[in-house]
């Protein structure tokens, strides 16, 4: 039986360290009056019996009546103010004369005040389970709290959710109470119930039942809506819920606009061909000026709010829901640049983009006067009446070919030279009927510029170069006394459908350079040279050797390979034909 005692002694123990732990903090209980003489005495009748409750103070807001006598009989503390001030400046005047580890605010109006609606108040904190506790109950009427309190409260504090933001009894630890900043009049509760949630304080709403207190005329519910919503609006000012709706919702707004204009300016340069490519150009740049300032701008001034103070969490669930649109702006835009850039080929420092139909072509180094346009689509028509050996090309798809007007392009034995399109047709490829049959394709086809390579796989071209060819050259070396306007050059090669690593090659008569043109000489291959329709010579291009020589009475001509470069024209080798045939 000795070990029964002991076990009973140690549970004894326990309980009463217990008692103990709940009992290590005093409690002020803190009433607010006004006109109060026929109830303020009952209610602190209730609370001054109470075990753990240690004082209780009335502050008398001015009452016209025996407030101030009743509570003093009763056997409260009391303050007196010389006018009324409000709910909050009684509830800021007895906090200030409290001495407490924990305040408890309770009105002198409710006459079914009892214990245990007390220690529903109170015990929470006191067992250390909430920081801060408000009350909720069951009563006749709560217009301000519906029509009001909640609305403002969904719009700037979503995040609170309580069934009853003002109601009136509240407790709390004077160190968090510290914090919080006392309305001088009804917005007292509803102030208190933002700044705890401002500061990440723990506040917990409990259930008091039915309370009978009463009824304020509608005059007075007047006033108490106005405080009401000038509290929230103060504190919703105060903690960034404003500025976010207001100053960061024209960042963000404004964000998105510049977004959009580069989503914009993007898909006008690959997709409408009746917009200039300039006007997609100057659309994406100026949103990308717009987004980048607004985003900046959006960042920074997210970071301070969240940085000022509050609950960190709460903010963030405004932040996501208010930033979301910027969010899924950006990501359209990634998911559309990431498109675009899938499409992208790097040849030889020539940055081609073709994601569907237009072809957008970009050239970082300086060679070319023109570093960015598009290209194409073109639209396949029949030939001009009369011009059964011409094919109307574009300037674009001319350029995708490495093409020049006037160059021949061999098909099936005929000839057909390469002339400009009409005035008005600038994706118009106009080819008589049996290029179309060759090509396998019919009138009205669309042909994207990614696609016209492949379509002349393989063609033989010839291209005929003459001294006027190169008279606005910016190249003074050309010796431009050499001929007339008489052909001297046939330069004949093929086209491939992918680039390779070519060589520029420049020819010189007479120590005089004439021409210089480009295109893919296999190693060790040979490639023949004609001179006035007579079999000249072969060069055999390798790594060992750039300057070929050769002998045509007093002239001698020299062909020199120089840079690599990138190119789709592949020139015949000897067993296909000539390479460079002169007409001296």
């Amino acid at each position: 039986m000795s070990w029964l005692m002991v076990l009973l002694v140690l549970f004894l123990s326990m309980a009463s360290n217990k008692k103990t732990n709940i009992k290590k903090e005093s409690v002020s209980i803190i009433i607010p009056a006004y006109n109060e003489e026929e109830n303020v005495a009952k209610v602190i009748g209730v609370v001054s019996v109470i075990d753990y409750v240690d004082e209780v103070i009335v502050v008398d807001d001015g009452s016209r009546d025996k407030t101030s006598e009743e509570a003093k009989l009763a056997g409260a503390t009391v303050f007196a103010h010389t006018s009324n001030q409000g709910k909050g400046s009684a509830i800021k005047t007895g906090f200030k004369h409290s001495n407490g580890d924990i305040i408890v605010f309770i009105d002198a109006d409710i006459h079914n005040l009892t214990k245990d609606k007390v220690d529903s108040i109170v015990m929470p904190i006191l067992e250390g389970k909430s920081d801060i506790t408000k009350t909720k109950f069951a009563r006749e009427s709560g217009r301000v709290t519906e029509l009001t309190a909640k609305p403002l409260l969904r719009f700037f504090f979503p995040e609170i959710t309580f069934d009853q933001p003002l109601s009136g009894q509240f407790a709390g630890k004077r160190s968090v109470l510290n914090k919080m900043r006392f309305e001088r009049d009804y917005g007292v509760d509803v102030g208190i119930v933002l700044d705890a949630d401002a500061h990440g304080i723990n506040i917990t709403e409990v259930d008091i039942g039915e309370i009978k207190h009463d009824l304020s005329p509608l005059s007075n519910l007047h006033e108490m809506a106005n405080e009401v919503v000038r509290t929230i609006v103060d504190r919703a000012l105060e903690y960034g819920r404003v500025t976010m709706i207001d100053t960061l919702g024209n960042y963000i707004r404004s964000a998105i606009l510049g977004l959009s204009l580069i989503i914009l300016g993007l898909f006008t340069i690959f997709f409408v061909q009746g917009i200039p490519l300039e006007i997609g150009a100057i659309l994406s740049i100026i949103g990308f000026i717009v987004s980048l300032y607004y985003l900046f701008r959006l960042i920074r001034s997210s970071i301070y709010i969240y940085n000022k103070k509050g609950n960190k969490r709460n903010l963030l669930k405004s932040f996501v829901k208010m930033h979301f649109p910027v969010i899924v702006s950006g990501v359209v835009l990634i998911i559309m640049i990431s498109t675009f850039l899938s499409a992208a080929s790097i040849t030889d420092g020539e940055i081609s983009i073709e994601p569907t139909s237009r072809h957008l072509i970009i050239f970082p180094s300086a060679d070319d006067q023109q570093t960015m346009y598009v290209r194409g689509p073109y639209t396949v028509d029949s030939a001009l009446e009369n011009e059964l050996n011409i094919i109307r090309m574009p300037e674009d798809a001319r350029r995708t070919l490495e093409l020049e007007y006037g160059d021949i392009i061999l098909i099936r034995g005929e000839s057909y030279t390469i002339n400009e399109t009409r005035l008005g047709e600038n994706n118009i490829i106009r080819m008589p009927s049996n290029v179309r049959e060759y090509l396998d394709i019919a009138v009205r086809d669309v042909i994207s510029d990614g696609k016209i390579r492949s379509l002349f796989e393989k063609t033989e071209v010839s291209r005929l170069i003459t001294n006027s060819t190169f008279n606005n050259t910016s190249d003074s070396s050309i010796d431009s006394n050499l001929t007339n306007n008489t052909p001297l050059l046939t330069e004949n090669f093929i086209i491939n459908s992918k680039a390779s690593n070519g060589s520029i090659f420049e020819v010189y008569i007479n120590n005089q350079l004439f021409t210089k043109g480009y295109g893919v000489f296999d190693n060790n291959k040979s490639y023949t040279i004609f001179i006035n329709g007579v079999y000249g010579d072969s060069i055999t291009p390798s790594l060992q050797s750039n300057d070929y020589l050769l002998y045509y009475g007093d002239h001698i001509i020299k062909i020199k390979l120089t840079n690599k470069t990138s190119t789709i024209k592949q020139f015949k080798e000897s067993n296909f034909g000539e390479f460079l045939s002169f007409n001296i």
